[in-house]
């Protein structure tokens, strides 16, 4: 093994705070132009940033009219991201969202296929309502979200870097609606829960949007700003502490890992992936929040919209009117000691 010269690693972690401190005032500009159009729900607007800024998925769940769809739209403006918003619904088949073949004819007769690109080649894609399109049009999106690419006739074709899906699911109306199923839930790094806004909140949405004008978001950074970003998210440090809490909060999340409460109560634990999600979205929050390297706070933060679409309780949980919530809270609780 060769020496490390110790001028390089202060230089390195020099320029790591360097950048930090640019990345920190982007990303507070990209906050103050969100909170032109979007009032209140300042942690759906963190949480959502954060999936982006880790370079990740997320599921939007809320009623109808809590500007899920308005976020995405204002996210796709202010990041300078492509984006292109797909309606789910009962009839809706892959190729509507990936593309399809179509037989072009030539000047000299000759026939020959050719691919058009569906709605699925955009950098940042709403999957709007996903859970109400039919189980096969909700895999098309799976090799996408995990691979970055689809295959056609046996074609691959790379999606547009960066990719990334903001799904919205409504949690009622479940009549005629498809479950995710938990491959494709996996794939979302974070579940963000859009809940009622507050009083002044509310107040603010009726006196800005019922006016003449509007407010409109502008754009803050570009797409290639954005991967810095995401790549500099991946170079902070992470303390023996946090992973230690990462790997314990998501071991006892497991049936049969030590912790009685789980085993009482849930029927499957989040895998690996939650493990990860947790340490990527820990440095973003960290970031977001103007530190440079992520504490046990962070890791407790995050474990609700990590875990929660990561697990199912069993039958008697779920009698005893129980929720993953409260299963993810009482963990917490327990790792705070």
């Amino acid at each position: 093994m060769g020496v490390i010269n110790p001028t390089e690693a202060v230089l390195d972690e020099k320029a790591i705070v360097a950048a930090a401190e640019k990345a920190l005032a982007d990303i507070a500009a990209v906050r103050e132009e969100i909170a032109k159009v979007i009032f209140g729900q300042e942690r759906v607007v963190e949480n959502t940033l954060l999936a982006v800024l880790s370079g990740g998925h997320a599921l939007l769940v809320g009623v109808p009219g809590l500007a899920k769809t308005k976020l995405v739209t204002t996210l796709g403006t202010v990041l300078g991201l492509d984006s292109n918003r797909i309606q789910f619904t009962p009839d809706l088949m892959p190729s509507d969202i990936l593309g399809s073949e179509v037989m072009d004819t030539d000047e000299t007769g000759r026939r020959s296929f050719r691919f058009i690109k569906g709605p699925i080649f955009a950098q940042l894609l709403m999957a709007d309502e996903i859970n109400r399109a039919s189980p096969r049009t909700q895999s098309a999106l799976l090799q996408s979200m995990q691979e970055y690419h689809i295959t056609v006739a046996g074609q691959r074709f790379d999606l547009p870097a960066p990719f990334h899906v903001l799904a919205t699911q409504n949690p009622l109306e479940q009549e005629g609606t498809y479950p995710l199923p938990e491959a494709q839930l996996d794939r979302f790094l974070l579940q963000v829960d859009v809940l009622y806004p507050d009083l002044d909140a509310e107040r603010q949405i009726l006196l800005g949007t019922t006016g003449l004008a509007e407010a409109k978001p502008r754009g803050v950074i570009d797409s290639a700003r954005l991967q810095e970003i995401q790549m500099l998210i991946r170079q902070m440090p992470v303390s023996d502490k946090v992973v230690d809490a990462i790997l314990s909060l998501v071991r006892s999340a497991r049936p049969g890992h030590g912790n009685a409460d789980t085993d009482r109560h849930v029927a499957w634990g989040p895998g690996p992936r939650a493990g990860q999600s947790l340490m990527l979205t820990a440095r973003a929050r960290a970031l977001y929040q103007g530190r440079l390297a992520p504490s046990l706070d962070d890791v407790y933060a995050l474990a609700e919209p990590v875990l929660e679409h990561r697990m199912a309780l069993n039958f008697a949980a779920r009698a005893e009117g129980m929720s993953v919530r409260d299963v993810i809270a009482g963990l917490v609780k327990q790792a705070r000691g």
